[in-house]
């Protein structure tokens, strides 16, 4: 299907803050991890970090923005943490870059995926 842009006035670009979101998400299903409360948190924080994925909310502040319980805004940060998508000493959060792409991955890694790795290629 060839693509085509809808709406040009619209256009999206890369705002003068920096705020994005990784393709690898979906790829490689970090989706699967968390639930979509710990999602919401994410696109917050992800939203608001620095060049360096660094934002500091409190949590008043979050439940309130998030309209979001404080054990849930809890439970999600926790999940958050356990899947390696974000660092946190209150009140300070990093959004974290996400695994390697050539990271040692778990579980069996097929025969062509280990003679690309030798020869050179990519995974």
């Amino acid at each position: 299907m060839k693509k085509r842009v809808l709406n040009l006035e619209r256009l999206r670009k890369v705002p003068p803050q920096f705020s994005w979101i990784d393709h690898r998400l979906v790829q490689e299903n970090y989706f699967l991890r968390c639930d979509h409360s710990a999602w919401a948190l994410y696109l917050f924080l992800t939203s608001v970090a620095d060049a360096e994925g660094l934002s500091y909310y409190s949590d008043a502040s979050l439940v309130r923005r998030l309209k979001m319980d404080p054990l849930v805004l809890s439970a999600s940060r926790r999940q958050l943490i356990q899947a390696g998508l974000i660092a946190f000493e209150k009140p300070l959060y990093q959004v974290l870059s996400l695994d390697p792409i050539d990271a040692p991955r778990s579980g069996p890694v097929s025969v062509g995926e280990l003679l690309r790795k030798a020869l050179g290629g990519q995974p």
